[in-house]
């Protein structure tokens, strides 16, 4: 299957870009970074997808939007709208299978810096708005809601002893999620998923479930 990836240059993108390719697939990613992947059936367009002309990329038949900022001043703009535009190009045709949008579990918790919890809860609902109107090609349309991952974006919090203990005392699993973990999420829901569509899927190690009972 030919699937198009956004943010494919490091972190969940890029594992779910391997993912695809490792199953043989042929992979388009697109990423304001330079490409890190090489392999015969990938092909990297450096491209901002907010500002720039999308490439040509008929018959996409699986659309993974992963790309995003976080506390960038834009996040509404890239995250949302950028995504947005995204689909709008390649998602509404005869080809198409799936498509599959990374939120976040602030899109449900709220729990993040405003513009990014906003941008990623705005991307559930368009998730949704998205599965009604592919339904006419028999595709789905679902959205995955991580919680921690352990990419280069959160080196910060993981790097620090005393913010990663506090992290983990909120964490009903005291472990965050690796990238492949959520690339395989992606490639089961897309390629493999026939049934399940306009679901977002809270993937938090327990997170929102946290709860200590008083006595």
């Amino acid at each position: 299957m030919k699937i198009l990836i956004t943010g494919t240059s490091r972190g969940i993108g890029q594992a779910i870009a391997r993912k695809f390719l490792d199953c043989g697939h042929e992979v388009v990613g697109l990423d304001r970074l330079p490409g890190t992947i090489e392999h015969a059936n990938y092909a990297h367009h450096t491209v901002d997808i907010l500002r720039d002309e999308l490439p040509e990329a008929p018959g996409v038949e699986i659309l993974i939007n992963n790309a995003g900022v976080q506390d960038s001043g834009e996040d509404i703009d890239v995250n949302l709208k950028g995504t947005i535009r995204v689909t709008e190009r390649y998602a509404f045709q005869e080809r198409i299978r799936s498509v599959l949008f990374i939120a976040s579990a602030s899109a449900s918790t709220g729990s993040e810096f405003p513009e990014y919890a906003a941008s990623k809860g705005g991307i559930v609902a368009y998730m949704k708005n998205t599965a009604l109107r592919l339904a006419r090609w028999g595709a789905t349309s679902n959205s995955l809601s991580p919680g921690g991952v352990l990419t280069s974006l959160n080196d910060r919090v993981v790097n620090d002893p005393e913010l990663w203990r506090q992290i983990m005392a909120e964490t009903l699993l005291p472990k965050w999620a690796e990238p492949e973990e959520i690339a395989e999420w992606a490639y089961f829901v897309t390629a493999i998923n026939r049934s399940m569509t306009a679901q977002d899927l809270l993937i938090d190690n327990g997170e929102a479930a946290k709860a200590n009972f008083i006595w």
